[in-house]
């Protein structure tokens, strides 16, 4: 009897034993939580009634870490002095804590208590920060740091970083400690506007947040160097597109507009501008030397001046420079001009020959090269130039309609005619009959210059003997009255 017994009372022994066991791990639970400084968070207290079920004699605790945040008892609340009413709200319904505007210091270990239930929520805060407060001029690196707290060791994480077009970006990590990731990103273009996203994984406790975070980059939606091409004394608009719009850019900034004929040359300012932060362009004219209009009509946010007749030295650089807070971006605009001669001018009469010039303004591209051709004719009309020549010469004996091309990548940049007009046939004879006359009259004159001589020749002898017999008859004489004297 006394071993059933016993036996029996081992029975609710073990039972009790288990209860207790179960009750101890469904009292306390564990859960754990990320938040992003600036960012808000609800910690829940999980397992609990809602308000309207909860009974009335039931206690509430919340606290961080051993510190008392808020309690409830009998249906009413107080708040403790840990407990900032700007940036913690309990939401009563199931008594979740609100955690808003959050800071690196607000991570650590929170617990809901109520009858015998515990649930404690470790909170791991992650910040973000992005240099320049996110606003970039393009050809910028950003810097980013990410920084991370919490009540437990900190993570080793893996960072992947994505663009605003959803590329992957890898940054250039400059400093690692577990507290702080340092990292530089890429060189950035105007294109690189918008959310970009920082991944940051962990294995354990498994960590896939994605922070996102804002970039704005102020620049030209031009390439950095364009190159444009015109003719000699044609019109050209130069146009440098900015991205305020696009972007929504809010800050005002200014900029100028220079030009520079070749590359070691002084710079010469044709415009400044400013732009303010509601998106108003102004411009004004500096240069009075260079012959420019500024268009009345234009898109909006866009820097453009026109030149009414191109001259072959209006060619170079073109340069439009953007200043905010002292950085800078620039965009050039390469232009090249071209021009064609004869010589000698003047239609071109049968049998002659003249000879034709194209040049243009500055050095071509390595894919690219002139050519001279004449409109429908034959393949023995065409002329190109060799590698890096800016200068190409035909000699032709063919009147008609001439062309200079500039050939890029088997693409046509620009082409300039030159007509060449055939003499008219009595023209012909005019220049015939002058080239005869005026040989004729050559020899003729030449005849008349060798008779003169000659004449001149024989005047000058027949002098020569005269003088000759005068100076003899006058010797003669003084002879003869010296020998008289004597007798």
């Amino acid at each position: 009897m006394e071993s059933c017994g016993k036996a029996v009372s081992c029975v609710p022994a073990a039972f009790l034993l288990l209860h207790l066991g179960l009750i101890s791990s469904m009292a306390h639970q564990h859960e754990f939580q990320t938040g992003l400084a600036g960012g808000e968070v609800t910690l829940n207290c999980t397992g609990i009634l809602p308000d309207s079920k909860l009974p009335r004699d039931t206690v509430v605790h919340w606290k961080y870490y051993d510190t008392p945040l808020w309690y409830m008892e009998k249906g009413r609340s107080w708040k403790k002095p840990a407990f900032n009413a700007d940036r913690f709200v309990i939401k009563m319904q199931y008594k979740q804590l609100w955690v808003r505007n959050l800071k690196l210091s607000d991570a650590g270990i929170y617990t809901c208590e109520y009858g015998t239930h515990k649930v404690r929520t470790s909170l791991h805060i992650f910040k973000l920060m992005i240099s320049l407060d996110g606003h970039f001029l393009q050809n910028e690196v950003p810097e980013l740091i990410l920084m991370q707290n919490s009540s437990s060791p900190l993570l080793d994480l893996r960072i992947t970083l994505f663009d605003s077009n959803n590329n992957t970006v890898m940054p250039e990590l400059q400093n690692k400690s577990r507290q702080k990731y340092i990292m530089n990103l890429k060189k950035l273009e105007a294109v690189d506007s918008g959310t970009w996203v920082c991944q940051v994984h962990s294995d354990s406790p498994l960590i896939d947040q994605n922070i996102p975070f804002a970039v704005k980059v102020l620049g030209f939606q031009n390439p950095n160097l364009e190159r444009k091409y015109a003719t000699v004394d044609s019109s050209v608009i130069l146009s440098w597109h900015l991205n305020t719009q696009k972007i929504k850019w809010k800050e005002g900034f200014t900029g100028q507009l220079n030009w520079k004929q070749q590359e070691s040359a002084n710079p010469h300012e044709l415009l400044d501008f400013n732009v303010t932060a509601q998106g108003q362009l102004h411009e004004t004219k500096k240069s009075s030397n260079f012959l420019f209009e500024i268009p009345e009509r234009k898109p909006e946010s866009t820097i453009e001046v026109k030149l009414p007749k191109v001259h072959f030295n209006h060619s170079g650089q073109y340069q439009c420079q953007l200043e905010y807070q002292g950085r800078h971006a620039q965009s050039k605009i390469e232009l090249v001009v071209m021009k064609v001669s004869a010589k000698p001018v003047g239609p071109l009469s049968r049998g002659a020959n003249m000879t034709l010039t194209c040049q243009v303004s500055g050095p071509l591209q390595p894919n690219a090269y002139l050519r001279w051709e004449r409109v429908n004719g034959t393949k023995m009309d065409i002329k190109n130039s060799k590698h890096n020549e800016v200068k190409l010469e035909v000699n032709i004996s063919v009147a008609g309609l001439w062309s200079c091309h500039l050939i890029e990548d088997s693409d046509r940049k620009i082409s300039l005619h030159y007509h060449v007009e055939e003499a008219a046939v009595w023209t012909n004879y005019v220049i015939i009959g002058a080239s005869v006359g005026g040989s004729l009259l050559v020899f003729a004159l030449g005849c008349l210059c060798i008779i003169s001589n000659i004449s001149w020749q024989r005047r000058r002898q027949r002098a020569k003997r005269m003088a000759q017999a005068r100076q003899h008859l006058l010797e003669n004489k003084t002879c003869q009255c010296q020998h008289r004297l004597k007798k």
